[in-house]
């Protein structure tokens, strides 16, 4: 988005949505009711630098800079990307359930709350990368172009460092379909050599693996369709109404403190996997550079439709 001369000012959890079958490790941005452009595309020229500005936003994960009324740029957009990870990651943030008589009053109070919180007290307990991504940002001056392969490398190398598979299984799969846990999702051993193969294997077989588990993954979804549409098949009832159960998305909803939206709510077990960067080098945050670079390890190769029904 950055690269298309843009701002989108409104990152927040309920912007973020992940695709359904074989986009099901893609991620979208949406609502860009309050996005900006911020410099033309031809001469490169960038709006210039004011103050007193009212707040634009999700007062919750709005940057520092734009409480104190400053011209948000591409630093505010990464900043407030840093507030919503460690939402997840905490469950709450600092500043949230302040009480306040009017909506200023509470803005303020946010405000006041945010700066008088340091990043190492709102990291705390979590891996000092985080630390490491707020300093970055809150360091950037207003016209500075981000150093996104810098950032995405912080959370990839830690990612990694922990052990964890690129195995494009999510979280919030497991969650819906307990069938695919297999011993892919195993941490494998640690050592040097756990960490030499991540990156290699990933540049060999990300194109051919990413479009193999996707195509089992929609195929075990779209034969159990027709399997209960058709009312035959091998599956008992019983079984089948638990796939169906499985499938079915989550409505529930978490009040947002600033646009009097709904936010999206925060999985009940979130890991570390959900927040390893693209490994795709690039030099912008848009949608195509959310994707996710996860690797399929050998050892979960047992076909998805194979799992369905040994499970």
């Amino acid at each position: 988005m950055h690269s298309r001369g843009f701002l989108h000012r409104d990152i927040k959890p309920d912007n973020f949505l992940m695709g359904l079958g074989r986009k099901a490790n893609q991620v979208y941005i949406i609502d860009y009711g309050l996005a900006k452009k911020y410099r033309d595309l031809q001469t490169h020229k960038h709006i210039p630098y004011r103050e007193n500005k009212n707040l634009t936003g999700t007062a919750r994960y709005a940057s520092v800079n734009t409480h104190l009324g400053v011209e948000q740029s591409r630093r505010d957009d990464l900043e407030s990307l840093g507030y919503v990870l460690m939402y997840f990651l905490r469950g709450s943030l600092p500043w949230q359930g302040l009480k306040a008589g009017t909506k200023k009053q509470k803005y303020d109070k946010i405000s006041e709350k945010k700066m008088l919180t340091p990043v190492e007290v709102l990291c705390k307990s979590h891996p000092s990368e985080f630390i490491s991504y707020f300093h970055y940002c809150r360091s950037l001056r207003f016209e500075d172009k981000p150093d996104y392969s810098y950032l995405k490398r912080l959370f990839r190398d830690l990612f990694i460092r922990e052990g964890y598979q690129f195995d494009y299984v999510f979280d919030w799969t497991i969650l819906k379909y307990p069938q695919l846990t297999g011993s892919s999702r195993q941490r494998p051993s640690g050592g040097k050599a756990a960490l030499n193969a991540g990156p290699s294997a990933e540049r060999t077989e990300k194109p051919s693996v990413g479009r193999e588990i996707r195509d089992r993954f929609s195929g075990a979804v779209e034969v159990f369709t027709r399997k209960n549409a058709s009312g035959s098949g091998h599956l008992s009832d019983h079984s089948k109404q638990k796939v169906s159960e499985r499938a079915s998305p989550s409505k529930d909803v978490d009040n947002d403190s600033g646009r009097g939206q709904t936010s999206s709510t925060r999985p009940s077990s979130l890991s570390k996997r959900a927040v390893a960067s693209s490994s795709r080098p690039a030099s912008s945050v848009g949608p195509s550079d959310s994707r996710s670079s996860w690797l399929l390890s050998g050892s979960s190769r047992l076909s998805t439709s194979q799992r369905l029904h040994s499970g």
